[in-house]
């Protein structure tokens, strides 16, 4: 399905034909009556209640996409498809106030948490394009809830990782991320003092934090969390492995508001957040102006481990 945004977010299907009249094709789209992309204009609501008939109707699986800001004007249609438990997904691009100098009117800060909170709606954030690809996968394998993808327009690097789970500088398989959240990379030596916790494109931070905060000699673990529904479907036992509850030193970092975060932080965890609307600026300023840099999350390991 193709969204009113589409050359900004990059879901068109390649060749896959627009679902218009032939005599209405154009330069740029070609229609025919089995065109796989619909063309939605500005209608965030109606492309999610479209979305929802189609998938109630048979076995097409069907995505929709947007700037996440607008996912507000699909809310409604959105905890339908959560209530109904059908497997529409929503493709949300410029995920944080890093979209830049559209200003705060466009910037999500609430979004993440707030769709976080639609009973049986799936959030995915992932941290880098293998991960969004395993994320990608695991979401076309379930078929019993709505799923929104939230991804980044910014730059961000693609991790160089192993084959199985972190050991030693070797990060984790990105086919861990459908279990929702995983051990990225493990505190260089020892047990882990502080758990860093991170989603979309703050992982790289949280890493290049573990590096900082280990030559201070403290030992950090990095968690990616993809998507926190999947995590808190594993067993305790998996999550435990995690998030050992031995380790109460925790930080959070997500660009936007905290409140998903407290019960994994506990009260003596940390998050670096954004608590307010954004502003006009290069994302690069941003990020420095409003606190998500690497330098914010070894002060936040810090406090916590301080707390502790």
């Amino acid at each position: 399905m193709d969204p009113p945004t589409s050359e900004s977010n990059l879901t068109t299907i390649a060749e896959g034909g627009s679902f218009v009249p032939t005599e209405h094709s154009t330069e740029q789209w070609s229609g025919h009556p089995y065109g796989r992309v619909l063309h939605f204009g500005i209608r965030e609501h109606a492309m999610a209640a479209i979305l929802n008939g189609i998938a109630l109707h048979g076995r097409t699986r069907v995505f929709g996409g947007t700037f996440l800001i607008f996912s507000d004007y699909m809310r409604p249609a959105v905890r339908l498809a959560a209530l109904m438990r059908i497997p529409v997904t929503y493709v949300w691009t410029h995920d944080s106030v890093a979209l830049g100098e559209d200003g705060p009117t466009h910037q999500p800060i609430e979004q993440l948490a707030t769709l976080r909170a639609i009973p049986g709606l799936e959030v995915a954030r992932p941290a880098d394009a293998t991960e969004t690809a395993w994320v990608w996968k695991t979401i076309l394998e379930r078929h019993d809830r709505p799923t929104g993808i939230a991804l980044t327009r910014q730059n961000i690097p693609v991790f160089e990782r192993g084959d199985d789970v972190a050991s030693g500088e070797t990060l984790a398989s990105a086919a861990h991320a459908a279990r929702g959240a995983y051990v990225l990379a493990e505190a260089p030596t020892g047990s882990p003092e502080v758990i860093l916790i991170a989603t979309g494109s703050e992982v790289h931070l949280a890493l290049q934090a573990r590096t900082r905060l280990a030559e201070e000699g403290v030992q950090a673990r990095v968690v990616s969390a993809p998507c926190l529904e999947w995590f808190d479907e594993q067993s305790d036992e998996y999550r435990e492995s995690v998030l050992p509850a031995a380790v109460t030193a925790r930080v959070s970092v997500e660009a936007g508001l905290a409140l998903s975060w407290h019960r994994y932080l506990g009260s003596r965890g940390r998050a670096v957040s954004i608590e307010h609307f954004g502003a006009s600026a290069d994302y690069e300023t941003l990020f420095r102006e409003f606190g998500i840099t690497t330098d914010a999350v070894v002060s936040a390991a810090h406090a916590s481990l301080a707390a502790n």
